[in-house]
C-alpha cells in the first residue's frame, strides 16, 4: 500500500483516529476533564451503594409467595429478572446529574457524557446476556441492540443514522433508504414477537376454560390468533408509514394465486373454520375415515387435522376430507361406546343358561358400564361347529382396534364358561362314506 497516497477509506479512518487522539490528549491535559472523571467515579460509587441498599428490599417485594401462579405473581417474577439493571441505570442517572453540574460550571461535559453512554452500553449488555431468554429477542439484542448501544457510547450513532438515511435503494417505481429498512426489520420483529407472546397467553387462558366445549375452545383460539396478528400487521403498517391502499396490487395478486394455484389451500382453510364452528370433530376425538384410516385427533391446523394411530403413526388429513367424505366419529371427549365380543359354545350346552352367566361375568369388569345399557348376551346363529353368541357391552372410551377392552372381556367369558364346565368347540367335520369297502 502506498502510504503517501492511501485510498480514501484509509484516509478517512486515519482522520478519525487522529481526531480521537486529539480528544484524548485534550482530556488528559484539561482540569475540567479530570473533574468530570472524578464526578464519574463518585456517581458510580453512589449508584453502587444505592443498588446494594435497594436490591434486597425490591427482591423481597417482587418475590411472590410459593405456589402462586396468577397474573400478578407472574408479573412480579418478570420484574424480578430486571433487578441486575439497577446498578448501570442508577449510574447512568447519577452521571446525568453530574453532567448537568459540569456543563453549568465548566461549560463542557464530554468526559462525563462519554461515561454516561458507557453505563448505558453496560445496561444493554446485561439485558442481552442475562435477562433475555427468548431466542428471537436474544438474536435481536446481539445484532441490533448491542451495535446501536456501542455506536451511542462512541458518539457515532447520529453519524451512522445520517449515512443510512442518505443511502437510498431504488426498487422499480419505489425507493427506500437503509434506515427505513433497519426500522422495518426491528419494529416488525418486535411487533410480531409481541403478537406471538400475546397469542400464547390467550391460547393458554382459553384452554383453561373447561366449561367451554373443546370445539368452541379451538375456535376461540383460532379467532384470537387471527385478531392478534391482524392488529399487529395494521400497527406495523401504520408505524412504517405504508398506506394500505398500496397493498391493493398485492391483494389482487394473492387473489389470482388463490384462484389458480391455491384452491386446495383455501378450501382446507375454510373447511377448518366450518369444522371448528360446527364442532363435529375436534382434538381428542377418535375418528375413522371413509378410506379405513382411523386415529385420535391430536392437533388441528389451518390446513389439516393430525390423527395419531394406536401404533404411534401420525396421519395428516386435509380439512376438506372431513367435509366432503364420510367420517365416523367414535367419541366426543370421553362419551360411551358399544362393542361386542363374539364366542361360541358346544351343541351339548343348555344354551338357555349362557346369557345370564356371561352377562353377570362381564358386568363385574370395572370398565364396563351399566348405563346406558347393561351387558347384553345375544344368540347369533347355529354354526357348523357350535352355537354362536356375542355379548354387547358399553365402555367409556375407545377400544383401540379391539385391543384394549375386548381381550379382557374375552378372558372373563372364558373363565365364566370354564366355571360352569361349558365347552367352547373347535372346528370339526363329520365324514360319511357311502358304499362298502373293497374286500381284500
Amino acid at each position: 500500500m502506498d502510504w503517501e497516497n492511501p485510498p480514501e477509506v484509509v484516509q478517512q479512518a486515519m482522520e478519525y483516529a487522529q481526531q480521537g487522539m486529539d480528544v484524548a490528549r485534550g482530556w488528559l491535559l484539561s482540569p475540567a476533564a479530570w473533574s468530570q472523571l472524578a464526578l464519574l467515579i463518585v456517581a458510580f460509587l453512589a449508584a453502587l451503594y444505592c443498588s446494594r441498599k435497594i436490591t434486597p428490599g425490591l427482591k423481597r417485594i417482587l418475590t411472590p409467595p410459593e405456589g402462586q401462579e396468577h397474573v400478578i405473581a407472574r408479573t412480579r417474577l418478570i420484574a424480578l429478572t430486571f433487578l441486575p439493571l439497577i446498578l448501570p441505570l442508577m449510574a447512568y442517572m447519577f452521571t446525568g446529574v453530574g453532567e448537568g453540574v459540569t456543563r453549568s460550571v465548566f461549560g463542557s461535559g464530554a468526559v462525563i457524557a462519554f461515561g454516561k453512554r458507557v453505563f448505558m452500553l453496560l445496561a444493554v449488555r446485561i439485558l442481552v446476556r442475562d435477562i433475555l431468554k427468548d431466542p428471537f429477542l436474544i438474536l435481536l439484542g446481539k445484532f441490533i441492540l448491542m451495535p446501536v448501544a456501542a455506536l451511542y457510547a462512541l458518539g457515532l450513532l447520529d453519524f451512522v443514522t445520517t449515512k443510512l438515511e442518505e443511502t437510498v435503494v431504488p426498487l422499480g417505481n419505489m425507493s427506500f433508504d437503509l434506515m427505513w429498512l433497519v426500522k422495518a426489520v426491528v419494529i416488525g420483529g418486535a411487533v410480531f414477537w409481541m403478537g406471538r407472546w400475546s397469542n400464547d397467553q390467550s391460547a393458554t387462558y382459553i384452554h383453561q376454560q373447561e366449561e367451554m366445549r373443546p370445539a368452541t375452545r379451538q375456535l376461540a383460539v383460532k379467532a384470537a390468533e387471527v385478531a392478534i396478528f391482524g392488529v399487529a400487521f395494521l400497527i406495523l403498517m401504520n408505524i412504517l408509514g405504508i398506506s394500505l391502499t398500496s397493498l391493493a396490487v398485492l391483494g389482487g395478486a394473492i387473489g389470482v394465486g388463490i384462484g389458480f394455484g391455491l384452491q386446495q389451500i383455501a378450501s382446507n382453510f375454510i373447511s377448518g373454520i366450518i369444522l371448528l364452528i360446527e364442532g363435529q370433530a375436534t382434538v381428542g376425538d377418535y375418528v375413522e375415515l371413509d378410506n379405513g384410516e382411523a386415529g385420535t385427533i391430536v392437533k388441528t391446523t389451518a390446513r389439516a387435522m393430525i390423527l395419531e394411530t394406536y401404533d404411534g403413526k401420525w396421519i395428516v388429513v386435509p380439512n376438506s376430507d372431513f367435509i366432503t367424505t364420510r367420517v365416523v366419529n367414535y367419541s366426543d371427549q370421553g362419551s360411551a361406546n358399544r362393542y361386542e365380543a363374539p364366542f361360541s359354545v358346544s351343541y351339548d350346552t343348555d344354551i338357555n343358561l349362557v346369557p345370564e352367566i356371561i352377562e353377570t361375568a362381564v358386568a363385574k369388569l370395572d370398565f364396563v358400564l351399566t348405563d346406558p345399557e347393561y351387558p347384553d348376551c345375544e344368540l347369533r346363529s347355529f354354526g357348523d361347529s357350535g352355537v354362536e353368541f356375542a355379548v354387547e357391552f358399553w365402555v367409556n372410551g375407545i377400544d383401540d382396534g379391539k385391543n384394549k377392552f375386548t381381550p379382557k372381556v374375552l378372558f372373563a367369558i372364558w373363565n365364566a364358561l370354564q366355571a360352569y364346565d361349558i365347552e367352547i368347540p373347535f372346528p370339526q367335520r363329520v365324514v360319511h362314506h357311502k358304499g362298502l369297502p373293497p374286500v381284500v
